[in-house]
C-alpha cells in the first residue's frame, strides 16, 4: 500500500521462533504443558481465594523532552525516544507511538498464543505475528474534522507452522483472541481518564530511566504468570 500524509498504513511483525542475536538478561524458561500447570497451581489458588491479588496496574511513564518533540517513555529494557510520525513531520530517529502500539499488540498476541499452545500441548515449530493499522493523517493534522484521529482499521494475522488438527488450530486461536490483554482492550474501549498536575517552579521532577527497570521486569513477570494461569484455567 502506498504511503501518503494523508492515508498510511503501520505495521508490526513479531517472531516466535527466533532467537535472538544478544538475548536479553531475563528470559523465560522453556516449559511443557505438565510444567506450566504445575507452576500455576498456587498461582490460581491465591486468585481464587483472594481476588484481590489478581487485580494487577500496569504503569507507563514518560518525560517530555524540554527541547525537542520527544517523549522519552522507561520501558523494562530501556528509555525510549518517541516522537511524531515523518506523515505528521517527525524525523525517522525517534519511533512512532502508533508503532509501539501495534507492537504491542503483535507482542501480547505473541506470548498469548505461545501460552495457550503450551497449555494445550500444541507444538509450534515457528510462528510469525503481525498486526497492522490503518491511520488518515488529516485527522492528526487537522486538515478535515470528519478524519478520524487515531486507527480506523487495525488487523491481526497469525502464521504458524504446526501439525496441530483444525480443532485443536480453532481452539488456539478461540483462547487467544479471549485472553489477549492488548487485543481485548482495543476491541473493549476502557475507560481512560486524563489527569493534569502542573509543578511548581522549582520543583524537580522524577527522573525517567533504569531507576524502573526492575519495577517493570517484576511487573511483566506477573503479567505473564496472569495470562498463563488465565489460559490454563480455560482448559
Amino acid at each position: 500500500m502506498a504511503k501518503s500524509v494523508n492515508s498510511i498504513f503501520a505495521s508490526a511483525e513479531l517472531r516466535l521462533s527466533l532467537p535472538a542475536r544478544d538475548p536479553p538478561p531475563f528470559r523465560e524458561e522453556q516449559m511443557d504443558a505438565t510444567e506450566l500447570r504445575a507452576k500455576q497451581a498456587p498461582i490460581k489458588a491465591r486468585f481464587r481465594d483472594q481476588p484481590e491479588t489478581a487485580r494487577v496496574t500496569l504503569r507507563a511513564t514518560g518525560r517530555i523532552d524540554e527541547d525537542d518533540i520527544v517523549c522519552k517513555v522507561d520501558t523494562a529494557r530501556a528509555v525510549v525516544s518517541a516522537g511524531l510520525h515523518p506523515a505528521s513531520g517527525g524525523s525517522e530517529q525517534t519511533v512512532c507511538s502508533g508503532d509501539m502500539l501495534l507492537e504491542a499488540l503483535a507482542a501480547c498476541a505473541g506470548v498469548t498464543l505461545k501460552a495457550v499452545a503450551t497449555a494445550l500441548d500444541i507444538r509450534l515449530r515457528s510462528g510469525t505475528v503481525r498486526a497492522e493499522g490503518d491511520l488518515d493523517f488529516r485527522g492528526a493534522l487537522g486538515i478535515d474534522p470528519e478524519a478520524a484521529v487515531g486507527f480506523s482499521d487495525v488487523r491481526l494475522r497469525f502464521e504458524l507452522d504446526t501439525d496441530a488438527s483444525p480443532a485443536e488450530r480453532d481452539r488456539l486461536i478461540e483462547l487467544t483472541e479471549r485472553f489477549c490483554i492488548v487485543y481485548q482492550t482495543l476491541r473493549g474501549s476502557p475507560r481512560v481518564e486524563l489527569e493534569t498536575h502542573f509543578v511548581a517552579p522549582g520543583q524537580e521532577q522524577s527522573p525517567v530511566g533504569i531507576e524502573g527497570v526492575e519495577d517493570a521486569e517484576v511487573v511483566q513477570r506477573a503479567r505473564l504468570q496472569a495470562l498463563r494461569a488465565a489460559a490454563a484455567h480455560a482448559l
